[in-house]
């Protein structure tokens, strides 16, 4: 563990934010670090481009016909926007389905204006307003395309989370006996390995040709719905979605809960994922921009045009006034390891 980013109140340094940062090859070679890049942790739904990968083997996404749109948010952490709750219901339409075989549980959406909305409004969120709506479709979809049961598509001895995993760790170039497998928030099965082999997985998402022939089309698919329309991928005011609008040419990526995030660097066969051990989303986008930078990926004076970066630096109080900072304070370093 070492540390990624101080806060500083006032010039007193205030807080530290403690992480790790692994940059790898698709053939699974740590090029650059911070930290302990072996450290074992869950992706959480930094998985979700993996888990929609099953979707389109099936058969599913060609036989009820689903679009790019309703592919990205299959991969997203979404805000519970308008656009988002349609498009999950329009692919559980699409399918003969409806918002009741989903059991991703509920709360409210992730953006303040749909907040507001609610609470002004009476509204009471469902379940397809719950971030992980997307990928539950995704599954549902896929179950009903295989002859599965639907009613229990999320626990982890369903036979659509079995090839979940078992594509998990074909992506990751990992044992799949050794994959330990918890219970996300909405549910289903969340997978923990060494932090490189995430960072591996990314990679070889960047470099399909170095897949098998399948397996680089559904990717292709995968990754191509995610940087042509990344405001399914996640919404207004995320951080992940600008990454991608600004730098879609580039890049994909994907948000975990409690301080996980992973990159895919387009066509490089190059692949990161960072983990803050205290869960502050807060102190991501400075690390991902960070890390960016010190690769040569995107440029100081382009990182300085992305808002959350700009906004995650500055530390404000509850009347708006700017009362300290945060600062990246890592330096990435050469991995020998293999």
């Amino acid at each position: 563990m070492e540390l990624i980013i101080k806060e500083y109140r006032g010039d007193i340094p205030d807080l530290n934010h403690y992480g790790h940062i692994a940059i790898a090859g698709a053939d699974g070679k740590i090029l650059y670090e911070c930290g302990d890049p072996e450290h074992i942790t869950y992706s959480r739904s930094a998985a979700k481009p993996i888990q929609a990968i099953p979707v389109i083997e099936s058969g599913a996404i060609d036989k009820y016909g689903i679009t790019e749109k309703e592919l990205a948010v299959m991969c997203s952490s979404h805000q519970g926007e308008n656009f988002h709750t349609e498009a999950v219901l329009s692919i559980l339409e699409k399918a003969g389905l409806n918002e009741q075989y989903l059991l991703c549980g509920t709360h409210e959406p992730k953006t303040d204006y749909m907040i507001k909305k609610f609470r002004e409004e009476g509204i009471t969120p469902t379940e397809a307003h719950n971030n992980c709506s997307g990928k539950h479709a995704g599954m549902l979809i896929t179950a009903k395309m295989l002859g599965k049961s639907l009613n229990n598509y999320y626990n982890h001895t369903h036979p659509i989370q079995n090839k979940i995993t078992q594509t998990i760790a074909e992506i990751c170039d990992y044992d799949v006996n050794t994959i330990a497998i918890g219970i996300d928030g909405c549910g289903v099965p969340v997978h923990a390995m060494p932090l490189y082999k995430f960072a591996q997985g990314y990679a070889r998402m960047s470099s399909p040709e170095l897949l098998a022939p399948y397996r680089a089309d559904s990717v292709n698919l995968v990754t191509k719905a995610m940087r042509g329309h990344p405001e399914m991928v996640g919404g207004t005011n995320d951080f992940t979605s600008e990454l991608m609008h600004v730098f879609g040419d580039r890049l994909f990526c994907k948000l975990g809960v409690n301080g996980f995030l992973a990159i895919g660097l387009a066509g490089k066969g190059i692949g990161i994922a960072i983990k803050m051990e205290d869960g502050q989303p807060a102190t991501l986008p400075i690390a991902v921009v960070k890390t960016l930078m010190e690769i040569k990926v995107i440029s100081e004076e382009e990182a300085t045009g992305l808002k959350h970066y700009e906004s995650a630096k500055v530390i404000k109080n509850c009347r708006g006034e700017a009362v300290g900072t945060r600062q990246a304070v890592f330096k990435l370093k050469e991995s020998g390891r293999i």
